[in-house]
């Protein structure tokens, strides 16, 4: 018999085995950093309606949690205060530190007296950030301004074609406009002069038949569309050539180039506070790139034809519209999602595909038969054949502009337009020979909004640019003033530099007695349209250049 000692001794483990009344499959169980077990249940549930509400874009109550409350300048990494041992409690009221401490040099620095910062000034500040990041309308500005006397005015000339986009930094520095020629022109925004020009390139020194790629150093062909990072940092443009260009804003140097497009791209938009950029195409696609690593992110999918124009905020959403399929979708890009809102009015067809009946439509049509009956001027509904611009004016509430001259505001709430003002640029009068006089309302060409306020403008060919208040109810809309402005607006945008930007320049006529900086609007006029050549504005002086106005608040007396 073996020597015991020299035995091996085999133990088995015993099974445990949890019995749990609900399938294993629909149940995680999740530890977290501080020892607690927390169940994750997965639910399925019922698809989505098509006009779901925004949950995911930070509106809620939920908003003050992904506050960021570290500043820009600030690295956490290098404050040398964080260990392992930081409770987050601990690492709450350091970052919270932090950003008081960043509020204070950022109040200091240029805004007002370091002897003025006091307790009321940073709660004003922070009820601001607060607002901003829940992404609700809170700027009530518009009647704060005086729109019936000329404001000082910066025009600038030289670009051979018509200028197609115009944007600012939002330290008013420089001045950024584009031409079909396919040239970049850099302005200084103090005495309007050229600082530099990036000419249209022809690749292999020949007649230009040649394709660019990404590492040729500038556009072979028109430029439509240009954007301002808000550090200022990159400037983003774009045209036929399909090609995005990165560009040092300050240095003016090429840095960078991203093909991907199979077709002219129309628009491109930074989003608000970040250095990810959003670009649209002819291609029907949406495509997103982050300058920060200088890569490709994602491709967007839906639009059914040319996409003609896009915004973004601060939130991960972007509203673009699809020229001639007559859609403005709200992209939800973490949710990878979009609501679908169909304008160009209303028809029997429409309800009939839509899945309504025509006994409601009928009776509608009926009302307004009958309303208009005891009226003398017959009124003409214009049909929509086409999108052409879009605004965003907070996280949820948006503008779109089309070729029937309607101006329709929208909230993800709804379907349809919470409200939409017809004809606002009047009729294009032109005689024919057979029909006589012919009245056709003028597209909008433009829109541009004052982030988070109820101000917005918008831009044709009629001699204006038109300045609209919204409803603080988010209800409708109305007119509050105008500017003579010669030729086709094909570019708004809306520019709060803070105080003392503008100290130096001798166009702002800036009083002293302004307690506020004003508000920039940047116009790229020309004329031509910006994608086509479809309508031509000649005499009546206008040219092919940009405008800069600058919009001041009225003073108590």
């Amino acid at each position: 018999m073996p020597d015991s000692f020299f035995a091996a001794k085999t133990r088995k483990r015993k099974r445990v085995t949890v019995k749990d009344s609900r399938p294993s499959s629909s149940r995680k169980v999740l530890k977290t950093s501080n020892g607690h077990v927390s169940a994750k249940v997965k639910v399925k549930g019922k698809s989505r309606a098509a006009d779901e509400d925004l949950h995911s874009d930070g509106s809620g109550s939920g908003a003050l949690d992904d506050l960021d409350l570290r500043a820009d300048e600030v690295d956490p990494n290098e404050s040398g205060e964080e260990d392992a041992g930081e409770t987050p409690a601990e690492k709450r009221l350091r970052l919270a530190k932090l950003y008081l401490e960043s509020v204070k040099e950022s109040l200091a620095d240029g805004e007002v007296d370091a002897a003025e910062i006091d307790k009321e000034l940073i709660s004003a500040r922070l009820k601001q950030d607060v607002l901003e990041h829940a992404g609700k309308l809170h700027l009530f500005v518009a009647d704060s301004f005086d729109f019936s006397h000329p404001p000082p005015t910066l025009r600038t000339r030289g670009h051979r074609f018509s200028v197609t986009s115009a944007v600012t930094s939002s330290d008013a520095r420089f001045l950024f406009t584009s031409g079909k020629e396919g040239s970049i022109i850099k302005w200084d925004l103090r005495n309007g002069s050229r600082l530099a020009t990036f000419h249209k390139l022809r690749p292999g020194g020949g007649k230009g038949k040649e394709r660019a790629t990404t590492e040729t150093p500038g556009h072979s062909d028109e430029v439509l569309t240009l954007a301002l990072s808000d550090d200022g940092r990159y400037l983003a443009s774009a045209g036929k050539d399909r090609r995005v260009g990165v560009w040092d804003a300050e240095k003016g140097e090429w840095v960078r180039g991203f093909g991907g497009h199979r077709d002219t791209i129309s628009a491109i938009a930074f989003r608000k506070g970040t250095l990810q950029l959003y670009t649209a195409s002819y291609d029907r696609t949406i495509k997103l790139f982050d300058l920060s690593v200088m890569g490709y992110v994602e491709t967007l999918f839906g639009h059914q034809d040319c996409i003609l124009d896009l915004d973004a905020l601060r939130a991960e959403t972007v509203v673009s519209v699809g020229g001639r399929d007559k859609t403005v979708r709200f992209w939800k890009v973490v949710d990878e999602t979009q609501l679908v809102f169909r304008g160009g009015g209303r028809s029997s067809i429409r309800e009939l595909l839509e899945g309504g009946g025509l006994a409601d439509f009928e009776e509608e049509q009926d009302r307004k038969g009958e309303k208009r009956e005891g009226q003398t001027e017959k009124k003409h509904g214009y049909v929509e054949g086409s999108l052409e611009c879009v605004a965003m004016i907070d996280e949820s509430t948006f503008l779109s502009g089309g070729d029937s001259g309607s101006i329709c505001l929208w909230s993800t709430q709804r379907k349809k337009p919470v409200f939409t003002h017809a004809v606002a640029h009047g009729f294009n009068e032109t005689m024919s020979e057979t029909e006589g006089l012919i009245r056709t309302p003028r597209w909008i060409t433009a829109l541009g909004a004052l982030r988070y306020s109820d101000l917005f403008a918008s831009g044709s060919w009629d001699g204006h640019i038109r300045l609209w208040k919204v409803d603080p109810r988010m209800k409708s809309f109305s007119a509050v003033g105008s500017f003579p402005v010669p030729g086709v607006v094909n570019s708004l945008q809306f520019v709060s530099p803070r105080k003392g930007s503008l100290d130096e320049a001798s166009w702002a006529h800036v009083p002293p007695s302004k307690k506020s900086g004003p508000v920039l609007l940047v116009a790229g006029i020309g004329q031509e349209m910006r994608l086509g050549r479809w309508v031509t504005v000649k005499g009546d002086g206008s040219r092919n250049g940009a405008l800069v106005l600058a919009l001041y608040p009225r003073t108590l007396s």
